[in-house]
């Protein structure tokens, strides 16, 4: 009976111990597995974040539709000299000092906005944006889509006619393709500057002026961006984000809310560049537009294009 109270002693320590060892272990894969999770959910949000900075261009690329041709009665109301100045603005690279001019667009001692629109041109929307701006007699700036371009030539050559500046946003907007390594968004502007030459039937046109898709600064793809900068200063082209928004792409879906977002941007700021966009899903843009401009005039700010400055 002593033997086997001793045995019995024995299986009774060995099994304690087994637990002990199994309990370690299930402790030691979930503390791997909850830091496994941290992980894998920290990757996924940053993929989630460039996925959604596609899709919207996707998004924005899938409702396009072929416009109508413009009527031929439509007339510039640019005068021919102001015509033939802008062309030669464009003709070569720009210098060092018109360069050094968009580095320093937010600083001044006069209130001026640049109202700024990217993604379009699209049937939809800019025909709206358009007709309100030669309504207000003012010049905007547009950052053209090479694949929107493709789709809708007449309206940039339009805007062009009208008075406003052709800047370039670069072909697809897509993040993976447009930030694989440095080369690739001077690649994107050049394949975009070329269909706004066809478009406005002016073999020497030059958009002179880049905004990087999702800005220029911070992301999943800083270093490449960083990097390409250099390449586009080689080429004598500039580079413009903006200081003021509407969040007219991230959100903001009422009047009141874009109004409320300018309110906030502009706040003590003398100069600000002010994104917006024209893409065909863009109406509430277009509509809200007239009050952006009431508001901004209503500050006391002067409007102006790259024109302006170059």
């Amino acid at each position: 009976m002593y033997i086997y109270g001793i045995e019995n002693v024995n299986i009774k320590r060995n099994n304690k111990k087994k637990i002990i060892m199994i309990c370690l272990i299930i402790l030691a894969i979930l503390a791997i597995a909850i830091l496994g999770g941290m992980k894998l959910a920290q990757n996924v949000n940053e993929k989630k974040l460039i996925a959604k900075n596609e899709n919207n261009a996707q998004e924005s690329q899938n409702e396009q539709e072929i416009s109508n041709k413009p009527n031929n009665n439509e007339q510039t109301n640019l005068p021919t000299e102001e015509k033939e100045i802008n062309k030669e603005v464009n003709f070569n690279k720009l210098t060092q000092e018109q360069i050094n001019r968009i580095n320093t667009i937010y600083q001044s001692n006069e209130k001026r906005a640049f109202l700024t629109f990217d993604d379009g041109p699209s049937s939809q929307v800019t025909p709206k944006i358009l007709e309100t701006l030669k309504q207000e007699n003012i010049k905007a700036t547009f950052f053209v889509l090479g694949t929107m371009v493709k789709s809708n030539p007449e309206l940039v050559k339009r805007a062009r006619e009208e008075g406003h500046y052709i800047a370039n946003h670069g072909y697809s907007h897509v993040y993976k393709k447009i930030y694989a390594d440095e080369k690739k968004p001077l690649e994107e502007y050049q394949k975009t500057n070329e269909l706004i030459r066809q478009a406005l039937e002016d073999n020497t046109y030059q958009s002179n002026v880049f905004r990087y898709p999702g800005g220029s600064y911070g992301g999943y793809y800083e270093k490449i961006k960083t990097k390409s900068k250099e390449v586009l200063k080689e080429n004598g082209i500039a580079y413009l984000d903006w200081n003021a928004l509407t969040n007219d792409s991230d959100g903001a879906d009422t009047k009141e809310k874009i109004i409320k977002n300018l309110k906030a941007t502009c706040k003590g700021k003398n100069s600000v560049v002010i994104l917006m966009h024209d893409a065909p899903n863009k109406a509430l843009t277009a509509e809200t537009l007239p009050d952006v401009i009431q508001y901004l005039r209503e500050q006391g700010y002067s409007f102006k294009n790259l024109y302006d400055i170059l």
